[in-house]
């Protein structure tokens, strides 16, 4: 029985050691974005894989989501004739809380485990071994890089899918409830305050640096072969989902629960 619980046992472990080196990574990017030593030019690749290269997924879940939300939550309303108040209480719950978490969740498939692969490939073939050899440090030239263009792209993205899933919101709305798109948006824009869409905002770079720094930290671990690359990056998404949620959780409290803070 001992036996068979062994690997369990070491793969609970090393789970646990990657996390915190997740973690110790987040410092040294502070450390390092702090001195300023980042490769600007390398930033652009990634503003393109992680903005326009995720931008259709991120709009056609949205898109659906909305409407989706919008059925179940008019089908409820409907039945204490509040029929009106369908574009508010979707509004509410989409753009504070779906948007987000649907945009970072795809982010994190497509995005964080694409840069968990690719630095997990070259620490298996030794290129980053090689950057040490050119005196060149492998934070400020592919981690840096990568979590910049996470945090301004995200908080883009997560804006682009608030305003599919409303427009897919109000088309539902019409073709379902015959409830004018006017009368929807006019419920959305007295529900939703401008703070909403700060909080947009400051999920998106959060979850941004989430992304960036779990994926990058998942492949700079990497030891083994091409089998380990692979898992790395099923690893990262994984936990990346789980630290999105429990950090969305812990910004709802702060934020819904204590508003004054």
């Amino acid at each position: 029985m001992a036996v068979k619980l062994q690997p369990k046992h070491k793969l609970e472990r090393s789970l646990i050691i990657r996390c915190f080196a997740s973690l110790l990574l987040f410092g040294q990017i502070w450390l390092h974005l702090i001195q300023g030593k980042t490769y600007y030019r390398k930033i652009l690749p990634h503003l393109v894989t992680a903005g326009p290269g995720s931008l259709s997924p991120v709009l056609l879940v949205s898109g659906f989501a909305g409407m989706i939300f919008t059925i179940q939550t008019a089908r409820e309303l409907v039945r204490f004739g509040a029929v009106d108040h369908v574009g508010g209480a979707f509004a509410i719950a989409f753009c504070r809380e779906l948007a987000p978490i649907l945009t970072a969740s795809i982010i994190a498939g497509q995005v964080g485990s694409a840069f968990a692969a690719e630095i997990g490939a070259m620490r298996v073939t030794e290129q980053i071994d090689a950057l040490y050899m050119l005196k060149t440090d492998p934070i400020d030239y592919l981690v840096l890089p990568r979590v910049i263009a996470c945090c301004l792209t995200m908080p883009v993205m997560m804006i682009f899918a608030a305003i599919t899933g409303i427009a897919g919101g109000a088309f539902a709305a019409a073709q379902f409830y015959q409830v004018v798109p006017e009368i929807f948006l006019e419920s959305v824009r007295n529900f939703l305050d401008p703070s909403d869409l700060w909080m947009i905002l400051l999920k998106g770079l959060i979850f941004g640096v989430i992304v960036a720094v779990n994926g990058c930290s998942w492949g700079l671990t990497t030891t083994g072969g091409a089998k380990e690359v692979g898992e790395s990056a099923t690893s990262a998404v994984v936990t990346t989902w789980v630290a999105i949620f429990i950090m969305d959780f812990c910004l709802s409290l702060l934020l819904f629960e204590h508003p004054k803070i």
